[in-house]
């Protein structure tokens, strides 16, 4: 007897509108600055539809935040793998979704980082965020290790301070250049932690 075929829930039009307008309110205003009647309002459903989908506005900030990984975490890996197939490449090539991120209309620095700022640690929010952090830490980590990299846990520790510094240069000064800037030194820094020591080097310990 053959399994019966899984069946696909779409998501409902109503909620994908109310995440939609809240992606561009969260991002545009903050999190604290905007309230769940403005987001009703602006997605023009009613107010127990939306309660029926997003019990409490955390709940929502939550979704949002799913949103926002799915399309940054979806950015790193392609530009990533635009590098090419060698992973200290890819560990390079990764900075150019950050030169597109900050180079965009409206853009605001890291959500996740703002959402952060604004959120208290322990809550479901503040949990995502860190969630996230770890996640994208945990994927760049795993490219160190393939790349070769004498301390890959360092290495991914460093690019991905790097990666958030230029993500909030780019909200703070918006200088053109800090992206690059970004990559050149990250470029640095895979060499160096993937490069073979010299003997004289290794012989300083």
């Amino acid at each position: 007897m053959s399994a019966e075929p899984a069946i696909m829930v779409r998501p409902s039009a109503a909620r994908e509108r109310i995440l939609d307008t809240a992606f561009t309110l969260f991002y545009a205003r903050g999190i604290r600055g905007v309230g769940v009647d403005l987001i009703i309002a602006e997605s023009g459903v009613a107010k127990a539809t939306f309660y029926k989908h997003f019990p409490s506005k955390d709940d929502l900030v939550v979704a949002y935040l799913d949103k926002v990984d799915g399309v940054w975490s979806g950015q790193l890996r392609h530009a990533a793998e635009a590098a090419g197939p060698d992973p200290a490449m890819q560990l390079v090539g990764m900075f150019d979704a950050l030169s597109n991120a900050c180079r965009r209309q409206g853009y605001r620095g890291c959500a996740f980082i703002n959402a952060a700022a604004e959120s208290q640690p322990g809550t479901a929010v503040h949990d995502r965020t860190v969630a996230h952090k770890t996640a994208v830490l945990a994927w760049v980590r795993d490219l160190a290790e393939q790349a070769g990299a004498r301390d890959p846990g360092s290495l991914a520790r460093s690019l991905t301070l790097l990666l958030d510094g230029g993500l909030a240069s780019g909200s703070l000064d918006a200088d053109p250049e800090a992206p690059e800037v970004a990559k050149a030194s990250a470029r640095a820094l895979v060499h160096a932690a993937c490069s073979e020591p010299s003997p004289a080097a290794e012989a300083l310990g």
